[in-house]
């Protein structure tokens, strides 16, 4: 068997690996980016909640946090685990999530579609936690 690679065929080659390699390393930092930005966002947010931080970076431990966050009940954190009932809990923590900080049905929407602009938006304003127990004292009065 013979090569009948010649050298600009293999710089050509290598360019092309290297250019690949190169745009892969670029969306990866992006990427990477992105999850440090959300991890702060969700840490702002536990933190206005009266929860630690570091909460936000401990997997399933920080769905578990949001639960208690937005008044639901702890076994709805095992429903995250069937398919299906998953998007309807996440949709559920969505609503009250916007509720327990004192936002509007609309945020809510911009929570569950938008969620990307949406959680730094509530990170990052002056909105304050109310805690779910107040918000049903404050509704029947």
């Amino acid at each position: 068997m013979q090569n009948n690679m010649n050298l600009n065929e293999l710089f050509a080659l290598y360019g092309s690996l290297f250019s690949f390699f190169m745009l892969y390393i670029i969306f990866f930092i992006i990427h990477i980016g992105i999850i440090v930005f959300y991890v702060i966002c969700m840490w702002k947010i536990f933190v206005k909640a009266g929860r630690p931080g570091w909460a936000a970076m401990i997997p399933f431990y920080n769905i578990f946090v949001e639960i208690e966050i937005v008044g639901l009940p702890w076994w709805v954190f095992l429903l995250v685990f069937v398919p299906g009932a998953n998007i309807v809990v996440a949709i559920l923590i969505a609503i009250n999530l916007a509720n327990v900080f004192g936002k509007s049905t609309g945020f809510a929407v911009g929570l569950i579609f938008l969620n990307f602009i949406f959680i730094p938006i509530l990170a990052f304003d002056n909105s304050k936690y109310i805690p779910p127990t107040s918000l049903s004292t404050v509704s029947k009065t």
